[in-house]
């Protein structure tokens, strides 16, 4: 492994663990049993709080320490209405790695963070904006592309990687989106990148908590049934969100017809219209990884799901992604 640990020592030294691969933050997945045992495994777990309250935030970072002696990060969304009181949250509890998503933060958060002595990772969709963001003094940043699951940027993972790796060197960056082998990760080390984040090929883990439904349609899916959601009117933009399609992507275009229609006719004014739009999804992510509904809940997936072939342990999913990277290299 000496000439990977060569090209990821930046990333490995920023978070503090033998592997700088981080695990992509997912709602409702990315909770204590997987963020632990992706740090178990040697890489970086992070918790997603998505819409956590301070209190529900507090008890999931609790609950990781006793599962993981490693270290770990919290992705925070910078439209939360309690952020303030989040990142108070994760500066008690000594969490060493803050990842702010969701849009581009206010310097003064960024201030916080790094006073108490935590890091803060940001993401960065261009390089001038990589580079307001390191001005900012932001310590490490996030690059991801379109092929990503959720929701997603315009850009593909390989443009923004021949964008933004040979424009930023001052502090470590991390490629995410479709990656699902290790002889990607090994290119983008190449190209100047710090390390990786992964995140739907750790959906199908033994240790997620994801419901056996939603996993069999992770095994099941090719790289083209994840598919990005459209808008259909330019009035109306909205955010598009990778996910296989199922009934509820179908849904989701006939329910902006309908509501922009009300608006049209005047039963709605375009705030509520705009609101009922961007709330459809509201708990569809819970009803599919949770309770197994994958008909009518969101199947949020990236384009690498079409190499997620089975249940494994995190370890397996590390030590064969290792493996990759490093026959790759040996060979080049």
């Amino acid at each position: 492994m000496q000439k990977i640990d060569k090209l990821w020592q930046k990333g490995k030294d920023f978070l503090g663990c033998e592997i700088a691969i981080l695990g992509g933050a997912m709602s409702w997945v990315s909770e204590r049993n997987l963020v632990a045992a992706i740090s178990n495994a040697g890489a970086f777990g992070v918790i997603a709080c998505g819409s956590m309250s301070p209190a529900l935030l507090k008890a999931e970072i609790v609950a990781t320490k006793k599962l993981t002696q490693k270290p770990f990060g919290v992705n925070l969304i910078i439209m939360h209405s309690d952020l303030d009181s989040l990142i108070d949250v994760c500066i008690a509890e000594q969490i060493s790695h803050i990842v702010l998503a969701g849009g581009i933060p206010k310097a003064s958060m960024v201030n916080k963070i790094k006073q108490s002595g935590a890091k803060a990772i940001c993401f960065a969709p261009s390089a001038p904006i990589g580079k307001k963001l390191a001005k900012y003094g932001v310590d490490g940043l996030i690059i991801e592309g379109s092929e990503a699951g959720g929701h997603i940027g315009q850009v593909s993972t390989s443009v923004l990687a021949q964008e933004i790796l040979p424009e930023i060197r001052d502090v470590p960056v991390f490629v995410a989106g479709g990656i699902g082998r290790g002889e990607a990760i090994a290119s983008y080390l190449e190209m100047g990148a710090s390390g990786v984040q992964i995140g739907t090929r750790f959906v199908a883990s033994e240790e997620s908590i994801a419901h056996p439904h939603f996993k069999q349609v992770f095994i099941k899916s090719n790289a083209r049934d994840a598919i990005a959601s459209n808008q259909v009117d330019a009035d109306f933009p909205v955010v598009p969100v990778r996910a296989i399609e199922n009934k509820a992507s179908k849904a989701f275009i006939r329910f902006q017809i309908e509501t922009i229609a009300d608006y049209r006719a005047g039963r709605l004014d375009k705030k509520e219209a705009m609101l009922k739009i961007e709330h459809f999804w509201a708990g569809a992510l819970k009803k599919a990884v949770i309770e197994g509904d994958v008909d009518n809940g969101s199947l949020m997936a990236g384009q690498s799901v079409g190499m997620v072939r089975q249940i494994e342990p995190v370890h397996t999913i590390i030590h064969d992604l290792l493996r990759q990277a490093e026959s790759y290299l040996k060979h080049e």
